[in-house]
């Protein structure tokens, strides 16, 4: 995902990441300087849901806008694995049984 806030402000004039947060603030979410310079200019790595509703109504858009979907970014799975897996082989991987207990039955 691509975090999108930067642009979609300015797709509505706001310009200043001090601007969008007295916004917020004026909807009810108040954000600390130090979160909203992250969400302005990086790549938060968490947002709340709740934000987002705020966020999206201020900015009068969709969730579309703000997160981007970057599919091609996903690391393919190795093309070994992919046939083992899919005949339903196991890893070769073998559960120990932990001190003094047995094994669940199979």
């Amino acid at each position: 995902m691509r975090w999108n806030l930067r642009l979609t402000a300015a797709n509505r004039g706001i310009w200043k990441a001090s601007e969008l947060q007295r916004m917020l603030a004026e909807r009810g979410l108040v954000i600390s300087a130090g979160k909203m310079s992250g969400l302005w200019s990086g790549q938060p790595i968490s947002v709340k849901l709740a934000d987002l509703d705020v966020i999206c109504a201020v900015l009068s858009c969709g969730i579309e806008e703000l997160l981007i979907p970057q599919p091609e970014t996903v690391i393919a799975p190795l093309a070994e694995e992919a046939p083992r897996q899919a005949s339903g082989q196991t890893s070769g991987v073998t559960p120990r049984a932990p001190r003094g207990r047995s094994l669940p039955p199979a």
